[in-house]
């Protein structure tokens, strides 16, 4: 098993956790209707992730693809934050972190650049 691998079942096994809490939690009927599970484990304050809260690869191939930052990866480096679109964007990352960051950080360049 390789460090994304072994990262992505601890964070599988985190999910399972919080959602296996949630359900055994008595909750009002009426909210959660309207609140949803995953309001449990969203932050109330909005993140905010590097590039403006864009995906970091759409970044890196000169687009700005919008995240929420629900899906994000905090550089144990610099202690930076990442918001990716989807769970397809972060795994992807995370299999070359390092040179995914370079490549979206020399894009982000040229798209600031071009911003009017």
């Amino acid at each position: 098993m390789n460090a994304t691998q072994f990262a992505m079942l601890c964070a599988l096994s985190a999910a399972t956790a919080v959602v296996a809490h949630a359900q055994s939690v008595n909750v009002n009927a009426s909210a959660a209707r309207t609140e949803g599970i995953w309001k449990a484990a969203v932050p109330p304050k909005p993140m905010q992730g590097e590039f403006d809260g864009f995906d970091p690869l759409g970044v890196a191939a000169g687009a700005r693809i919008k995240a929420d930052c629900s899906l994000n990866w905090v550089n144990p480096d610099d202690g930076k934050r990442y918001c990716f679109s989807s769970g397809t964007s972060l795994v992807y990352f995370l299999d070359r972190p390092h040179a995914n960051i370079e490549r979206a950080r020399q894009a982000w360049r040229k798209l600031k650049a071009q911003q009017p």
